[in-house]
């Protein structure tokens, strides 16, 4: 198949990439290298450097290249910024999404593979591990376009039977990750460390469910092959809280290094914890990476930049 990766040259986006064309897929990657970086793309990918809200630029790509799938993992990902300017926010994530989903309508691509949140959607909640029935309550204008977006594909389902799969990530976390995304927690602490800074913690207590980057790669193969619309969790169904977090990396700097810790962020949730029972049933996946594997893996590539 020929698969369409908007975002390809970013974190989850570049992994998928790589995972594709291991299983012999032709790939076409969209981004424009905001948050992205050029060391990230597979020379067996084509790449445009293109901006989805230039609607025009985005065509000329559908127009060359005869795509079946898209995954859409190109985005404005930092939670706090969208509690900052929503508006900013509401263009990024979903004006943009919308150029895409026409052209996907204009274009007859069989299937949009979605990259959604979990934590962000469902807000604090009573149920942990979090199922995919569970009310979504967003605290934050990154999660309120989210569950908008996932909304517009229920209508292009209905409208023009536009097939889609909703990918709801826990904390994922992992190898080229972005530090300066509120998202990637994990890499802004190695970040900081790597470059000899004490860190601020924003409350500290908050617990989430980490989930390594190869295993959500792993996930979005797998959901090339759902033939229904539906949504899944990608998570451990493990809680961990933060200061923890701290700790175990701090581990790996012989414990030298301070926090400063500072009030919760507005618009953050307090605990997050998915259940994957979802796709474990109905696509036969698993987490299969440890958080202490996967800060293991982690450190061996920062001490590799």
């Amino acid at each position: 198949m020929k698969i369409l990766v908007t975002g390809g040259a970013g974190f989850i986006g570049s992994h998928t990439v790589d995972l594709l064309i291991e299983n012999n897929h032709e790939v076409v990657i969209i981004d424009n290298l905001s948050s992205g970086s050029r060391q990230n793309i597979n020379h067996k990918a084509k790449f445009y450097q293109a901006n989805l809200n230039n609607f025009e630029e985005v065509e000329k790509v559908f127009k060359q290249e005869n795509i079946n799938v898209i995954y859409h993992f190109a985005a404005q990902i930092n939670v706090r910024e969208s509690v900052n300017n929503p508006i900013n926010d509401a263009k990024e994530n979903i004006l943009n999404t919308l150029n895409l989903l026409e052209l996907a309508v204009k274009y007859n691509i069989k299937h949009f593979i979605f990259s959604s949140t979990g934590g962000a959607i469902y807000g604090d909640t009573m149920q942990l591990p979090t199922n995919e029935t569970t009310k979504e309550k967003p605290q934050s204008p990154y999660g309120c376009a989210k569950l908008s977006i996932e909304k517009y594909l229920n209508f292009y389902n209905k409208a023009y039977n536009l097939r889609y799969t909703i990918l709801r990530y826990s904390n994922v976390y992992g190898p080229r990750q972005n530090p300066h995304g509120e998202a990637g927690v994990i890499a802004i602490f190695f970040n900081q460390m790597f470059n000899n800074n004490d860190l601020t913690i924003y409350g500290g207590i908050q617990t989430r469910d980490f989930v390594y980057v190869g295993d959500v790669a792993r996930a979005n193969v797998a959901a090339l092959y759902e033939n229904k619309n539906q949504e899944y969790n990608v998570a451990t169904s493990i809680e961990t809280d933060i200061i923890e977090i701290f700790l175990k990396i701090n581990k790996y700097f012989k414990n030298r290094f301070k926090a400063d810790y500072k009030e919760i962020s507005r618009g953050e949730q307090k605990r997050s914890c998915l259940s994957y029972e979802r796709i474990k049933k109905e696509l036969n996946w698993s987490p299969l990476t440890s958080i202490n594997e996967g800060l293991d893996k982690t450190y061996c590539w920062y001490l590799k930049r």
